[in-house]
């Protein structure tokens, strides 16, 4: 059997999140695989109870022996948050720079599981080998710390994934995208070159992290009172403008929120933020005049429990907010938190607060590519195919689009599950479908998304729940009226509802014969018909009822 090489996307493609790539390379009876990135997204109103959701990995499982490693290319949760639900059913290596391998071991941690002896850690733009696949990390521009693109050398032909990336002229920590060696890389020929989507219909360049920080210098230096910035936690050149445009103004900063000290300290340890000042403990800054403190806080995307929510509700244990403030949003607004965000800023805005967001000033810039960065990229690689991912369909088809402009031989639109064969053949193909899906994070456990739990959560959610509990006496009669528990139906405590309810399942009761235990399940199918059919009646619900028949 002829060797092939193989690309499938588990999750982020047709997405922004969850992103989860596949590269295999090798005959049917011997096929070698490495992951790359292992990340989660966000759940949205519509699933209660749910916070993350990462791609079902139930494909790959299957060749678990066959695993040569987790390939990481950088430390957002979008790349890295479902390691530690993953890998305890792989048990592979796992390879990551420094900045990452921090936040990974941190991940690891928190579930009680030492990772010591898998986590491999990769020097900046080193070489890996696990044959057949030899891989060159390639350090490029983001919104986080050593970001990295891979260079994916197999026995076929090359391939670069870039990972999430821009072409920052001024990135102010690290160096600038090494464009000769990307040259380099394209004229050693590049088979196909996976690609992030995200911005493809944005013109111009995406711009750079200087820029936003003399803005945001400029900002500062007209506030005369008490600043709060909120920005995301993972951007550590953001959070270094914000130290030096406090240091500039003559103002103590203080860092508020968990990711926001861990992302900090994390820095630290890899040797970034040297020459910035110390952050002040928020439990301090009562001493500090309001026109002298900077605070810098988690929830700039307006999250019920971050750190700028709690203190706009003035529920925050540390910092007082007050007429004549200001609040900076340094960050983009998402879609899909428009709703949450905007509400937020009304919030401050009727307290008199300032608000200042993308909107109205320059204060954020994207850490992806607009068109003349992926003009750019497309110059230098020169690659026969053209793989677009990490975007929703919309991004990736205009990405197609944008690829045949720049004259690219095959681009391929792919989605998740989908298979490509990269080689043999003369054109890349779809050629086959991975199982794929998502996994919720219920609690501390993944359960799949039509999992029984959710399903009645959002019944709960929206129908509301009755719980009937039937004494039942030895000789089989009713022991006084049945106890009823209504939660979530818009009838509070209407006395009249409840006594016709328990009129309803009494009648419903007695046709019954309480004596035989063998009718139980029938009387409580029975009851639990009555009382949905009662409430929808009355109320114009059916909620979730649950009977108890105790017997004394």
């Amino acid at each position: 059997m002829k060797n092939e090489l193989l690309f499938c996307p588990l999750g982020g493609s047709g997405e922004i999140g969850m992103n989860m790539n596949l590269f295999s390379y090798g005959s049917t009876d011997d096929q070698k695989w490495i992951i790359v990135d292992v990340g989660v997204t966000f759940a949205d109103d519509t699933v209660p109870g749910i916070d993350l959701i990462y791609p079902d990995p139930g494909f790959i499982l299957d060749k678990k022996d066959d695993i040569l490693g987790i390939v990481l290319t950088h430390a957002h949760e979008d790349h890295i948050g479902a390691i530690a639900y993953i890998w305890p059913k792989i048990k592979c290596n796992i390879y990551a720079t420094p900045f990452t391998s921090v936040l990974i071991n941190e991940k690891f941690k928190e579930k009680k599981i030492d990772i010591s002896n898998y986590l491999k850690i990769v020097p900046l733009n080193s070489t890996l080998n696990l044959k057949p696949f030899e891989i060159e990390f390639i350090t490029l521009t983001h919104s986080i710390l050593e970001p990295n693109g891979l260079k994916i050398k197999t026995p076929v032909g090359n391939i670069l994934h870039t990972g999430d990336w821009k072409n920052d002229l001024n990135p102010l920590i690290g160096e600038k995208i090494d464009d000769s060696k990307l040259k380099k890389i394209g004229e050693e020929g590049v088979l196909a070159m996976i690609c992030d989507s995200t911005n493809v219909f944005s013109a111009g360049h995406a711009g750079s992290e200087l820029e936003v920080r003399k803005n945001l210098l400029k900002i500062m230096e007209r506030l005369k009172k008490r600043i709060i910035v909120t920005s995301f936690a993972s951007n550590v050149a953001r959070m270094e403008s914000i130290f030096f445009c406090a240091q500039k103004t003559g103002r103590q900063i203080s860092l508020v929120g968990r990711s926001m000290h861990r992302i900090f300290k994390a820095a630290r340890q890899c040797g970034y933020l040297k020459n910035v000042i110390d952050p002040v403990d928020p439990r301090d800054v009562k001493n500090i005049s309001r026109e002298k403190i900077v605070y810098l806080c988690t929830g700039s995307q307006g999250e019920p429990m971050g750190a700028m929510m709690r203190v706009s509700n003035y529920t925050h244990p540390d910092i007082f907010i007050e007429k004549g403030d200001a609040v900076i949003f340094s960050s983009k607004i998402i879609p899909g938190n428009e709703k949450k965000l905007y509400k937020l800023h009304n919030q401050l805005v009727k307290e008199g607060i300032e608000v200042i967001s993308e909107e109205s000033e320059f204060v954020h810039v994207s850490g992806h590519p607009n068109r003349d960065d992926l003009k750019d990229m497309y110059s230098w690689i020169k690659p026969k195919v053209v793989i677009p991912v990490h975007g929703e369909h919309r991004h990736m088809i205009e990405h197609i689009n944008f690829a045949k402009e720049m004259n690219v031989p095959y681009p391929v639109q792919v989605e998740n599950g989908d298979i490509v064969r990269l080689y043999p053949g003369k054109s890349p193909e779809v050629y086959d479908k991975a199982p794929n899906g998502r996994i919720y994070v219920d609690g501390n456990i993944g359960v799949e998304e039509d999992a029984q739990s959710i399903k009645e959560r959002k019944n709960l959610s929206i129908n509301g729940f009755i719980d009937v509990t039937i004494l039942i006496t030895p000789k089989g009669y009713i022991h006084n009226q049945p106890v009823l528990s209504i939660k979530g139906l818009p009838i509070y405590e209407d006395q009249e509802f409840i006594d016709e309810l328990g009129e309803e399942i009494e009648k419903t009761t007695r046709s019954f014969s309480l004596n035989n235990k063998k009718q139980e399940s029938n009387l409580i199918d029975a009851l639990k018909s009555t009382c949905r059919k009662y409430s929808k009646e009355k109320t114009g619900k059916k909620p979730i009822t649950n009977i108890n028949l105790v017997r004394i």
